[in-house]
């Protein structure tokens, strides 16, 4: 059955794209952004009949019509990386599917085969005015598995996916080698790591040769195998490596390994990266930062700091704030971005670094992250300006349909 078409009227849109910002009316049909109009300030008591003709409706049409006068309209946000659905924060270990902590090389398991979407995350999400997120394994193990961008709404999973797979989430530093270190196996240095981060993408090298030779000749071709085929995207440079690193030494061994194959990369936290942001614009590679609203809860978060996503983004990386969540809850995205702000960044980069830039950082922006017509209608209508402390997501819109008021 067809949505109602919705009309955001007569509100302050930022769009995020080239068009800038101006006052106008958004046209919503079923999951789309119909049409953008730019017009004057209507009158607070919105002329129903001048509405519709501004937006090319006939008077019959039955629309619902959000009044926006004196609010901001956005894209809404996006974060980047957290673990939502997949490390649910009451449920202890019957909610934790964050880590297969048996082996240390686990490219096969899927996010999507974990996910429930009714973690009350999403709802927190959603009323935060998230409406779409990269969720991912977390990082015990050098290969934890791949992540996948999904919408915040959602009875069930494949209502709710944008891309999948849409990364592979590898890690450096502490925790494998903790992990794995208390078990007694590899790795237990940083070297063991490196080591088995190489192999794997090694071993995937040589299954695409085996493929390859068994396009001539049937008998060559190898076993199915399910990690060394998502290894095989990597090497396709069909989806980036995740690459968990808080240290300097850590992130540019990320960089090292994805240069010697020759991989797309993302780095993910890059907790240090204001030490080295000269260096890190040189290589081209985007960084999703983060989480720093959180304690210093171990010893690679020493040099913590809201500063490092501004001075990453002024050195010209492309960069995404994230929430970690559950580290940090995922409806303090914004405060996250407002927090940047106050620590040096500029305010149109902190509302990229939640919006446009990590979209194009997933590989998703020919859909969501700007309002463009033709795009998918997630739109989030404040009450104030989206990075104040006190503003608030008043209407949250995903995929055309109203989640909040709910």
């Amino acid at each position: 059955m067809p949505k109602e078409p919705i009309i955001v009227a007569n509100g302050k849109i930022k769009t995020l794209t080239a068009e800038g910002d101006f006052t106008g009316s958004i046209l919503i049909k079923d999951s789309k952004i119909a049409k953008i109009v730019k017009h004057d300030l209507l009158g607070e008591d919105l002329d129903t009949a001048s509405l519709l003709e501004l937006m090319g409706l006939s008077l019959a049409a039955e629309v619902k019509i959000i009044n926006a006068t004196g609010k901001w309209v956005l894209p809404g946000f996006i974060d980047a990386h957290c673990h939502v659905g997949l490390g649910e924060e009451i449920y202890q270990y019957e909610g934790d599917d964050l880590n297969e902590m048996t082996d240390p090389l686990t490219p096969e398991l899927r996010a999507i085969d974990g996910i429930n979407p009714e973690d009350e995350g999403f709802r927190d999400a959603r009323l935060g005015g998230v409406t779409a997120v990269f969720t991912c394994p977390g990082s015990a193990n050098v290969v934890g598995g791949t992540g996948v961008v999904v919408k915040t709404s959602g009875r069930v999973l494949e209502e709710m996916i944008v891309r999948e797979p849409a990364g592979l989430k590898v890690a450096l530093g502490e925790n494998p080698k903790t992990v794995y270190g208390e078990q007694k196996k590899m790795p237990m240095t940083r070297m063991g790591t490196a080591a088995l981060l190489r192999q794997a993408l090694v071993d995937g090298q040589n299954y695409q040769e085996k493929l390859e030779m068994g396009k001539k000749d049937q008998d060559k071709l190898p076993e199915r195998d399910l990690g060394l085929d998502i290894i095989k995207l990597v090497l396709e440079k069909k989806i980036p490596l995740h690459a968990h690193a808080h240290r300097a030494d850590d992130i540019m061994t990320a960089i090292r390994i994805a240069r010697e194959f020759g991989v797309d990369l993302v780095l993910t936290h890059c907790t240090e990266g204001h030490k080295i942001a000269d260096i890190l614009s040189g290589y081209g590679y985007p960084a999703v930062v983060g989480p720093s609203l959180i304690n210093r809860s171990k010893v690679e978060l020493k040099d913590k700091t809201f500063e490092t996503p501004g001075v990453l983004a002024r050195a010209g990386v492309k960069v995404a704030i994230m929430t970690d969540h559950s580290v940090t809850p995922i409806e303090y995205l914004p405060l996250c971005a407002a927090l940047a702000v106050r620590n040096g960044m500029k305010e149109e980069d902190a509302l990229k670094a939640i919006t446009i830039w990590p979209a194009e950082i997933l590989g998703v922006a020919e859909r969501i992250g700007s309002l463009a017509e033709g795009k998918d209608a997630d739109i989030v209508v404040w009450d104030g300006k989206p990075l104040s402390f006190s503003a608030s997501a008043e209407v949250v819109i995903i995929n055309g349909q109203i989640v909040k008021p709910e």
